[in-house]
């Protein structure tokens, strides 16, 4: 992945899928990014904030912002930690664990004389010496083990700014580089040795200014860019060929100071001739160009410039090569050719039929590993239809996957390249294990130790049980992580007879036990699970044994040389009984078909099934619902009768109530008729007693003013007339009467 800084935004190439990602969080521009080793994690500097990335995800992790008038210089990993160190306007240098952000130590700057405001920064590959300069002609060496300033080294007077620093790596320092490449203002690349301050050699000049270089990782080529906008590449080789005679001391103590007895001074840029002193020699190493390599020596050489020789001297002094450059030799050795578009074009195919569902064969714990393995072997599958069929791939496949599970190019193209040298003639005999290379270790195991070959015969114990469980597996079963890397350093550093042969030494190393095996299920849990092995002493064996079998049964003889891939397209794999694996692909996606065809029909029934349930239940849901309509309406029915009676004896009362006060009524109406009558009665008596009254009040007053008649005739003549009044109470009509005849008379 390549890093590209525009204004703020971080963008991220992935070339190997062409995806373009962009990761936003800076206001400002970004000035730097810097990756970490393992390729997980990058940290972007802009001048407020620095933020760390997770390129898995592409997520941001953590952000570090600082006061406005405290900006920030740099920040970046060192090489081979998880150490990240940051530097700030003000010339503070910290560093940080980058899990946990916790500040680690702060690096001492000196108080004295001018501040030299740092601009550049360099480390060795070993992380352990930090350079920085700045404004000043002045560098600052740190060693970050002790997190003491080493040194202060004064370059000469023409250099008033450092505007880059570049550690110039040998391929076995060890990556404790002494060759520092200091750009200046000027355009002038010099060169010098951190330990001696010696001048080594400079590149660019004034009419020819460099504005920036960089160096090849092997330490052999110096690429600038020049002021003119060319490019230019040097030969470090070429540059140093010239400066071979060893020059005259360049070192000089500057005195004053607290650091006085730190600062080295480089006193001049040209070199020059030593004079004839009576000191001390200074013994340097004259560096000669190499001769023009022999054919064994072509053969030796690497790419990145390492040599396959010298490897693997190291490989057989040390046991292994180191873990922080064991990625970097394997790619070497293996000489991968990074196709990047071939690789895509294999990934476009997407995932292949046979590896749909290797999850549930093959579950793994880490999504990612998971989605690792299937991409992997999708490739090689559509890379090689035998791959789609090969039962055993995954195990095949699974421990690289864990190994470059960030980079899916190299990871691809490593197990390929194993696949091809050191799985030879393994698919002869698809799909039964390869016969003939299961002879070959039997053949050599028979040679070295007849007496457990013929154990094993009288176990009934093939070598398709103790040698091909280890191979199809690539020790991955039996063997630890740490065991495993250091075998295959082996495997991947000699002829591909290696792997077989190492099977054998990994039996006869644990004779013992199988010795005391005499089941064939324990000889089968033996060969699958980790055993207590030396591993350096069977590699050894492997040695032992490589170099002491005859020829005539030496598996070096019946197997090919390493061969690496091709570039730009990856070669064709048909080392295979064609028939049988195109018959298997047919039989495969007959069957898959078949099971297609199968499951299309079982959804079909499962949904005519759940049609036919969902029927069933919404006619029971309907007869439910009917009879519950049924028991209300009954129900109703019931409630209706009940009020119907209840309103039939209300009517029943209303009709008795009314009947009562009709009567009532009735009575009423009579009693008043009666009242009515009787007011009457009484009037008429009290008009009648009126009357009466103004009748004897007119009686009285005219006997009382008439004269006097005679009497005998008044008494003849009124004789009626009081008969009538006296019995008025007899006749009241005869009454009235009477008394209108009286008034008529009188």
């Amino acid at each position: 992945m390549s890093p590209l800084t525009l204004l703020g935004t971080l963008s991220w190439l992935e070339t190997t899928m062409g995806i373009f990602i962009w990761m936003r969080g800076h206001e400002g521009a970004v000035s730097s990014v810097s990756v970490h080793g393992s390729g997980r994690y990058a940290i972007s500097t802009s001048a407020d904030t620095a933020q760390l990335w997770d390129l898995d995800t592409f997520q941001r992790k953590r952000k570090l912002n600082v006061r406005q008038s405290v900006g920030i210089q740099r920040v970046f990993f060192l090489p081979l930690s998880n150490t990240i160190l940051s530097c700030f306007n003000d010339d503070s240098i910290f560093a940080w664990e980058s899990d946990t952000l916790f500040c680690k130590y702060q690096l001492p700057v000196p108080d004295e004389g001018p501040r030299i405001h740092y601009k550049a920064f360099a480390v060795t590959r070993d992380g352990k010496i930090l350079v920085a300069g700045g404004r000043s002609n002045l560098l600052h060496l740190w060693c970050l083990d002790t997190r003491q300033l080493l040194r202060v080294v004064q370059m000469p007077p023409k250099v008033r700014t450092v505007r880059q620093l570049e550690f110039l790596p040998d391929s076995f320092d060890g990556g404790a580089s002494q060759t520092l490449g200091v750009l200046s203002q000027d355009g002038v690349m010099r060169f010098i040795n951190i330990q001696t301050c010696k001048l080594l050699f400079n590149i660019g000049s004034h009419d020819d200014a460099i504005t920036a270089a960089t160096v090849s990782p092997n330490g052999r080529h110096i690429v600038t860019i020049m002021d003119n906008g060319s490019l230019n590449i040097y030969s470090v080789q070429c540059l140093t060929q010239d400066y071979n005679k060893p020059p005259p001391s360049l070192v000089k103590v500057v005195s004053g100071g607290e650091c006085s007895a730190l600062t080295m001074k480089v006193k001049s840029e040209a070199v020059q001739r030593p004079a004839k002193t009576s000191g001390r020699r200074v013994n340097t190493k004259v560096l000669r160009p190499p001769a023009v390599p022999m054919t064994e020596d072509k053969e030796n050489e690497l790419p990145d410039g390492l040599n396959k020789k010298r490897l693997v001297t190291l490989l057989k002094a040390f046991g292994e090569y180191p873990a922080k450059y064991r990625m970097f030799v394997w790619r070497s050795l293996l000489r991968l050719p990074e196709n990047h578009a071939a690789f895509s074009s294999l990934t476009d195919k997407g995932l292949h039929s046979a590896y749909l569902s290797i999850q549930e064969r093959y579950p793994i714990k880490s999504h990612k590993l998971q989605r690792g393995l299937q991409r992997v072997l999708s490739a090689l599958a559509h890379w090689a239809a035998i791959f789609g069929e090969t039962d055993y791939l995954p195990l095949v496949a699974f421990p690289f996957v864990k190994l470059f599970q960030n980079n899916p190019l190299l990871c691809f193209e490593v197990v390929a390249t194993t696949i091809v040298n050191w799985c030879q003639h393994w698919f002869e005999y698809f799909p039964n294990p390869p016969l003939n290379i299961l002879s070959m270790a039997e053949n050599v195991l028979a040679h070295h130790d007849k007496e457990l070959l013929q154990h094993l015969i009288d176990c009934g114990v093939t070598s398709q049980l103790y040698v091909w469980p280890l191979l199809e597996t690539l020790f991955s079963e039996v063997l630890t992580r740490d065991e495993w890397l250091k075998l295959f350093d082996n495997v991947f550093s000699n002829h591909p007879a290696f792997l077989l042969v190492s099977v054998v030494s990994y039996v006869t190393c644990c004779r013992a036990p199988l010795l005391l095996c005499s089941h064939k299920e324990d000889f089968e849990y033996f060969f699958h699970h980790r055993n207590n092995l030396d591993v350096s002493a069977a590699i050894k064996e492997t040695y032992r044994l490589m170099e002491s079998t005859p020829a005539d049964i030496h598996p070096r003889n019946m197997l090919d040389d390493f061969q690496p891939l091709t570039r730009g397209q990856y070669p064709v794999f048909n080392k295979y009984p064609t028939y049988i694996v195109e018959y298997q692909s047919q039989e495969r996606e007959r069957i898959r078909q078949q099971e297609v065809d199968y499951l299309r029909e079982r959804q079909a029934v499962q949904e005519l099934r759940a049609e036919v349930v969902q029927r069933q239940a919404e006619d029971e849901a309907w007869y439910t619902q009917q009879e519950l309509l049924q028991q209300a309406e009954e129900k109703r029915r019931d409630i209706l009768q009940q009020e119907e009676s209840k309103l039939a004896e209300q009517r029943t009362r209303l009709t008795a109530m009314k009947r009562e006060l009709k009567v009532k009524e009735l009575q009423l109406m009579d009693a008043a008729r009666r009242r009515f009558l009787k007011h009457q009665q009484d009037q008429r008596l009290t008009e009648l007693h009126r009357l009466d009254e103004q009748i004897q009040r007119k009686v009285c007053f005219h006997f009382s003013h008439r004269p006097v008649f005679n009497m005998e005739r008044r008494d003849s003549f009124f004789q009626p007339s009081f008969y009538f009044v006296c019995n008025v109470s007899i006749c009241p009509l005869l009454y009235i009467m009477g008394c209108l005849y009286v008034l008529y008379c009188i």
